[in-house]
């Protein structure tokens, strides 16, 4: 049975949950079996070392304590009674049971990440919940660049892309941590450079259409600020594509401080070990945006910690629940549980020791939970 102190709203413990997920992915389509479920326990890229399995983690943990009653199983039960329990019952059903168990009513999904995965709007569908769609930068460029023929063909391509996209997007997002890192040169690139970027990726376009050039990267950040939609930056945590210490938020400051005169409004996501310099930086730019996704997720039980040092410093307007789940609803209910116990746990006790008013608790849980995203994103009640 599903104890429903579990499902209460962090902003109202008596009304019903709302939370808005501001950056997620689908999940996926058809039955997993047990390797394919545990590769989504972890951002590695490797199965598990020998002796070990990915259920022995803080998010393994997580999906143990707070699925199985929402399957009709006891909390913590073994792994293997669970899998054959969701196996039994079969992907759809297992999905709308544990989605619809989130309080999210709207999806913010990262169509990036589509092979094999549901649509923004059958995610939303099978979670009784609203679709929006964040378009992924490096999607749409290396998209354009099969299609063009030439500098002047990929350039014009790529503008009427991106603003195309954000006639129906909510906003968009970077993967230029990855490809790159962050600390790239602030200023949108000249005719030249940009020119010759792009020669060299039509160039060795036969040979692999993978994005990495910093000057291009550089000039779909840019392009994207034109549209004055919300631009999420991956920051941080991540799989082993990714060089952890190229992807500390702080190395944005530059952009952050150039990109302002444009109205693009900047989302550092995860950001984790980072999160407090994504901290400090949506205290100090009025324009970003601090993430909770992913970081609450994978520190667990340790979640209400690292949530505390995030509302250190940063403006609690400015700061964003998301899940970032991909492949297994479990990781919605996880990120949704974890998230909402740390905040009821975290504002409760700064009401009870005086620090803050006890009206303020449940008005900054909203905030955090659906507010922030609700009013950055322009999402409707």
């Amino acid at each position: 049975m599903v104890n429903p102190a579990d499902l209460v709203n962090p902003a109202d413990p008596a009304g019903p949950p709302d939370l808005v997920d501001h950056h997620c992915h689908g999940v996926a389509r058809g039955p997993l079996d047990e390797a394919r479920f545990l590769s989504y326990l972890t951002e590695s890229d490797a199965p598990a070392a020998d002796g070990t399995t990915f259920f022995d983690s803080q998010l393994g943990f997580a999906v143990r304590r707070w699925c199985p009653p929402l399957l009709g199983l006891p909390a913590h039960c073994p792994p293997a009674d669970y899998l054959a329990r969701r196996a039994a019952l079969g992907e759809e059903e297992t999905g709308r049971r544990l989605l619809r168990a989130t309080g999210i009513t709207d999806y913010v999904v990262d169509t990036g990440l589509a092979d094999g995965l549901t649509t923004p709007e059958e995610l939303a569908a099978a979670g009784g919940g609203r679709a929006h769609e964040i378009v992924r930068l490096e999607t749409v460029a290396e998209r354009t660049a099969q299609k063009a023929g030439s500098v002047r063909e990929f350039l014009d391509g790529l503008q009427e892309a991106v603003h195309e996209a954000a006639r129906t997007a909510v906003g968009f997002k970077s993967v230029a941590a990855y490809r790159h890192g962050l600390g790239f040169d602030p200023a949108p690139p000249g005719p030249g450079e940009l020119g010759a970027a792009v020669g060299r990726l039509l160039a060795a376009r036969d040979g692999g259409r993978r994005l990495t050039d910093p000057v291009l990267l550089r000039h779909l950040l840019w392009t994207a600020a034109g549209t004055a939609l919300p631009l999420q930056i991956h920051t941080g945590f991540g799989d082993p594509d990714l060089r952890l210490h190229r992807s500390d938020p702080a190395l944005l400051t530059d952009f952050i401080k150039a990109v302002r005169p444009t109205g693009c409004p900047l989302v550092l996501l995860h950001a984790y070990p980072y999160h407090r310099n994504a901290a400090y930086l949506a205290h100090v730019f009025p324009h970003v945006y601090a993430d909770v996704g992913l970081t609450l997720s994978y520190t667990g039980a340790r979640a209400a910690a690292v949530l505390a040092e995030v509302l250190e410093v940063a403006p609690f307007g400015k700061v964003l629940f998301s899940t970032d789940a991909y492949g297994l609803p479990e990781l919605y209910v996880a990120g949704s549980r974890l998230f909402t116990r740390a905040v009821r746990q975290l504002t409760q006790a700064w009401a009870d020791e005086g620090a803050w008013a006890a009206a303020d608790a449940p008005r900054i849980a909203a905030l955090l939970g659906s507010g922030n995203a609700r009013r950055l994103y322009g999402l409707a009640r």
